[in-house]
């Protein structure tokens, strides 16, 4: 279910707080219709230089987007929530990504490709822009836009916060 909230980002607020916020807001929507229900959400962001670079407009913005990233680090964060009744935990996910130098037909060729839609930062690290990533730190599946191990984590804090050992289940 899609959890609308206004996604504009706070003046002075850092990239790792947005991301908190925006996972937690997304839940808190899904969670007031299914309050029985385990409610995960999820707001993944690319970073560079301390700005925030979130899904491409256009292709024109994705190009801009790529020539920024192109021969440089960033950070991928994605802020994750899980809710179930009371208990609401929120966590940030941190991967340092490094993008080879594009050059400008590269770059054109793969914005053409389309590949660029609805993906923070302008790629996909899971399609043709692996091609692009020369060096990952930390969670591959962050990047793609879930990180599955801290789902994971997350998903048994919640299910076992309060519950018996004996109670306690893997999912």
């Amino acid at each position: 279910m899609p959890g609308d909230v206004d996604e504009t980002v706070h003046p002075g607020e850092t990239p790792g707080n947005y991301v908190a916020r925006m996972a937690r807001a997304k839940a808190a929507v899904v969670a007031e219709t299914h309050p029985e229900r385990f409610v995960l959400s999820a707001d993944t962001v690319v970073v560079i230089d301390g700005a925030i670079l979130g899904k491409p407009l256009n292709a024109v913005h994705a190009q801009v987007m790529l020539e920024q990233l192109s021969g440089r680090i960033h950070d991928v964060l994605t802020g994750v929530t899980v809710s179930h009744g009371q208990s609401v935990v929120t966590e940030v996910e941190r991967t340092r990504v490094r993008i080879r130098k594009l050059t400008a037909n590269e770059i054109t060729a793969y914005v053409a490709s389309g590949e660029f839609q609805d993906k923070a930062g302008g790629y996909a690290i899971q399609g043709l822009g692996s091609r692009f990533i020369d060096h990952i730190e930390g969670s591959y599946s962050n990047v793609v836009g879930l990180p599955i191990a801290l789902v994971d984590y997350l998903l048994h804090k919640v299910h076992n916060e309060g519950a018996s050992e004996s109670d306690a289940f893997w999912f």
